[in-house]
């Protein structure tokens, strides 16, 4: 295919967990709403386009799960396998932050470029990083896994934004973590927004209501508004258990796991 063709969106669920509401929306009691249970499911996202592809973030590693209590549906890894995509050809890598679910399995990844925006590097080594409302989140070997890639030349750090394809862009945002990124991706269906944790849930863009951990709470609301803002065609949050719902299933080699955006002939 031609550099000029659009890009092929594929969204796999890799993991999933059930809780209650309370432990995912900050401050839940200000809403005066009765607690009740609640699933968040876990992604990563891969471009593809002609024999091009992009992996954006690499899920929770096996040891990050199992620290957490988290369920493992399938291995990041073995998800990319099956696509066709070998962790250690190179592929191009997306960070949109750098919390333990989108930064496990950076090992695999060992000759990849790494695209992260230089404030969220910046943050998850500074003095504050190992505080606990920020290190509950954090996964200090991953980090490392950043570093080295940056010894090596492989680190991409950008600000604000940075178009790292054609039809590709990444935008700095902000508020969930200090350097949360966004991904704008020209596809068939139109211009697909990956948020990521830029807004966690349908119902927290629905709804203004916060994600339990935000970095900066003011720059969380005015992201949620720019979100709802946007022009694109397709908005994916990062953990809502509803997405695969809305998607067309990809069928093999994942079934039941990814759905698929402007799927290639």
């Amino acid at each position: 295919m031609a550099s000029h063709e659009p890009w092929e969106v594929v969204v796999i669920r890799h993991g999933t967990r059930s809780t209650r509401r309370s432990e995912v929306f900050l401050n839940y009691a200000f809403y005066g709403e009765d607690d009740g249970p609640f699933r968040l499911d876990y992604f990563l996202w891969v471009l593809r386009r002609g024999d091009e592809a992009i992996v954006v973030d690499t899920g929770y590693s096996e040891a990050g799960a199992t620290a957490r209590g988290r369920e493992i549906l399938i291995d990041p890894v073995d998800a990319l396998r099956r696509l066709g995509i070998e962790p250690g050809s190179g592929v191009p890598v997306v960070v949109t932050h750098a919390h333990y679910d989108h930064i496990g399995n950076l090992p695999a990844f060992a000759s990849s470029e790494i695209h992260i925006a230089r404030s969220e590097l910046d943050f998850w080594t500074s003095d504050v990083a190992d505080r606990p409302l920020f290190s509950h989140f954090g996964d200090p070997a991953e980090i490392e896994e950043l570093l080295r890639a940056e010894a090596e030349g492989r680190l991409r750090p950008f600000s604000d934004t940075a178009t790292i394809a054609e039809g590709v862009e990444l935008v700095e945002v902000g508020g969930h973590t200090p350097g949360q990124a966004m991904v704008s991706v020209a596809t068939s269906a139109g211009t697909v927004l990956i948020a990521s944790d830029a807004a966690h849930f349908v119902e927290e863009l629905e709804r203004d209501m916060p994600f339990v951990s935000m970095a900066d709470v003011p720059q969380s609301y005015r992201v949620l508004d720019r979100i709802r803002e946007t022009d694109a065609a397709l908005v994916l949050t990062g953990h809502d258990a509803g997405t695969l719902d809305g998607l067309e299933p990809l069928g093999e080699p994942l079934p039941g796991l990814a759905g698929v955006i402007g799927r290639r002939a």
